[in-house]
């Protein structure tokens, strides 16, 4: 996609997340979104895209540090509760509970039964976001091994960037396959018809975060919407199905 074509694109859909916004205030609706997937598959800039220009008294983006000695007596649910959205109020989660399924489990940061019973309380805990009325999405931004190592360098050249390194950062690489079985398990486990996972194929920076905030957008309803903008590329945004390992549509 072509830079013009990308900004005018972008701006049109920006309109469309603000007439959904205004939507969601007066009708006091919380809307949850999670962003998972890999380091520098591009959680950070595509939830920029979503938030630009709507409310910040409205909007919140949660990228919670590593848990304190404290967070690891709660519940581990407990800290990503406190954080869920009220009414009128959209969240975005960059990374969220699912670090227990991906980080956590590959990097050893949590024991085996940790990890069960996580898997055992997930599906319960989404089960009640849902019956509540919250309106919860689930993203996977998925991209290939070798435009990782191509992000991750960049990241170290870029003096703006320097944040983005951490030491979990530099083991990715060499842990590809660890990710991608802790990724397939999570699938297996937690792809759920009530809320199920949303894979974004984020190699093209621009047609992902296009295509992610068209796909958002088709799953609501709401006063003035140009449906006629968020027809998305299904090849890009698809839902999670086993046959998508068989069709290549997520990397190996």
């Amino acid at each position: 996609m072509k830079k013009k074509e990308y900004k005018k694109t972008l701006y049109y859909l920006q309109v469309e997340l603000v007439k959904f916004q205004r939507y969601v205030i007066e009708n006091d609706i919380k809307v949850c979104t999670i962003f998972e997937g890999r380091d520098a598959a591009g959680k950070d800039g595509t939830i920029k895209r979503f938030t630009e220009h709507l409310s910040p008294r409205d909007t919140r983006v949660v990228a919670l540090p590593k848990p304190s000695s404290i967070d690891k007596k709660y519940w581990y649910f407990q800290r990503y509760a406190h954080h869920l959205p009220y009414g009128g109020e959209i969240v975005f989660f960059n990374r969220s509970w699912y670090n227990r399924a991906g980080v956590e489990k590959v990097m050893g940061f949590c024991t085996k039964e940790q990890y069960e019973k996580f898997m055992q309380e997930v599906p319960e805990f989404e089960h009640l976001l849902v019956h509540e009325g919250m309106y919860f999405t689930k993203y996977y931004l998925d991209i290939s091994k070798e435009e990782q190592r191509k992000r991750l360098e960049e990241r170290k050249k870029d003096p703006l960037k320097q944040w983005k390194l951490s030491p979990i950062d530099e083991k990715a690489p060499k842990l590809w396959k660890e990710y991608s079985l802790a990724r397939d398990e999570m699938f297996a486990r937690t792809h759920f018809s009530f809320a199920p996972w949303y894979v974004v194929r984020a190699d093209d920076k621009k047609e992902a975060r296009i295509n992610t905030i068209k796909h958002f957008l088709t799953r609501f309803n709401y006063p003035k919407k140009d449906e006629s903008l968020l027809v998305y590329d299904p090849s890009i945004v698809f839902e999670f199905d086993k046959s998508c390992y068989e069709k290549g549509l997520i990397a190996p």
